[in-house]
C-alpha cells in the first residue's frame, strides 16, 4: 500500500466576506485510514470538506487528494465516492435509474443488483425516489457512494434516520470497503460511532484544529471519573472527591485502577456501602464537551 497521503491539507485558509471561518488548517489521511472529522457548530469542518471534496477554492494554503488538486476532477473524481447529508436527487428516477446515473457520472464500473444488494434495497429497485421513506434515502445516498468501491468515500452524518439493523448493515458495509482498501472520511453528531470506528479523529472548533489523535490519546486528555454516594454516618472518603448538591461524590483521576482499588478497599475495611457506584475512562463527548467550553 502506498505510503503518499491520500489527503494533503497544507495551511488552509478559507474566509468568507473578511471571516476566517477555517485558519491555517493543515492534516493528512493516510491510505486504508478511518479517519473522523468532527467539530462543534460553526468549526469549519463543512467549510473544510467541501475544499477537500473539490466544491471550494482555498484563500490560501494547499490541498491534494491523491497528490492532485480536487479540482481537478477527472482525475480525483473517479477514484472518491461522497455521501452527501441530503443528495437531492430526483424524485421521478427509480431507485435502480439513480444508481445507474450516479455510476456514470463517476465514470465507475459496478453492477447495480450488486450495489442495492449491499443496502437491502433490491425490493424498492423500481421505485421512484420520492416514494421512498428516509431511512431508504439514505441507504440509495450510500449505495451512490460506493458505486464502483471508490479508492476515498466520504461519508457525511451516513446514519441519520437509520434504524439499528440499517445501521449496523451499513458499518458492516463500511468495513468490507475498508478490507478492500478504502479510506474513509467521517463526520458525524453520533459520536459513540466515532469512538468505536476511527483510526484517528480530528476535532475542529472556531477554524482550528483543538485536538487530533487516536480515540485513546484524545480521551488521556482528560481524567477519568468516579461517582458514588455515601451513608449519613461514613467516614470521611479516603481519595480527594468533591460533593455535589446531590450528595454524590466525585473523584477526578489520571489513575483509574490504582483509585479505585483503594476505594474499594476502603469501603471494605469500614464496612461502607457505596452507593451508586460508576466508575469509567472519559468518553470522546466528554472531550468534546470540554472543546466546547474552553
Amino acid at each position: 500500500m502506498s505510503t503518499t497521503p491520500v489527503i494533503d491539507v497544507d495551511r488552509l485558509t478559507l474566509t468568507y466576506d473578511g471571516f476566517p471561518a477555517v485558519k491555517d488548517l493543515s492534516f493528512q489521511v493516510e491510505p486504508g485510514e478511518l479517519y473522523a472529522l468532527l467539530g462543534t457548530n460553526g468549526a469549519g469542518k463543512t467549510s473544510t470538506l467541501e475544499t477537500v471534496e473539490g466544491h471550494r477554492t482555498p484563500t490560501s494554503g494547499a490541498v491534494r487528494v491523491f497528490g492532485k488538486d480536487p479540482r481537478d476532477r477527472a482525475a480525483v473524481r473517479p477514484r472518491m465516492g461522497i455521501m452527501l447529508q441530503e443528495s437531492g436527487f430526483s424524485p421521478d428516477l427509480t431507485v435502480r435509474e439513480t444508481v445507474r446515473m450516479v455510476g456514470r457520472l463517476t465514470e465507475r464500473t459496478d453492477d447495480v443488483g450488486r450495489v442495492l444488494g449491499v443496502v437491502d434495497l433490491t425490493r424498492k429497485a423500481g421505485t421512484k425516489v420520492g416514494q421512498l421513506s428516509g431511512g431508504e434515502k439514505r441507504r440509495l445516498d450510500f449505495a451512490t457512494a460506493v458505486y464502483g468501491t471508490p479508492e476515498l468515500v466520504f461519508l457525511d452524518e451516513p446514519t441519520t434516520g437509520l434504524d439499528i439493523q440499517s445501521r449496523d448493515a451499513l458499518w458492516d458495509a463500511v468495513d468490507r470497503l475498508r478490507e478492500d482498501g478504502s479510506t474513509v472520511v467521517l463526520t458525524t453528531h453520533y459520536l459513540e460511532e466515532a469512538q468505536q470506528r476511527a483510526d484517528r479523529i480530528g476535532l475542529m472548533h472556531q477554524g482550528v484544529f483543538h485536538r487530533e489523535g487516536t480515540v485513546a490519546e484524545l480521551t488521556r486528555t482528560l481524567p477519568a471519573t468516579i461517582h458514588f454516594g455515601l451513608p449519613a454516618h461514613a467516614p470521611a472518603p479516603p481519595l480527594l472527591a468533591s460533593r455535589g448538591t446531590d450528595g454524590q461524590y466525585l473523584v477526578e483521576t489520571f489513575g483509574l485502577q490504582k483509585d479505585l482499588h483503594t476505594l474499594l478497599g476502603w469501603a471494605q475495611d469500614h464496612a461502607v456501602e457505596l452507593r451508586d457506584l460508576q466508575a469509567g475512562p472519559t468518553r470522546l463527548d466528554d472531550v468534546f464537551r470540554a472543546i466546547e467550553h474552553s
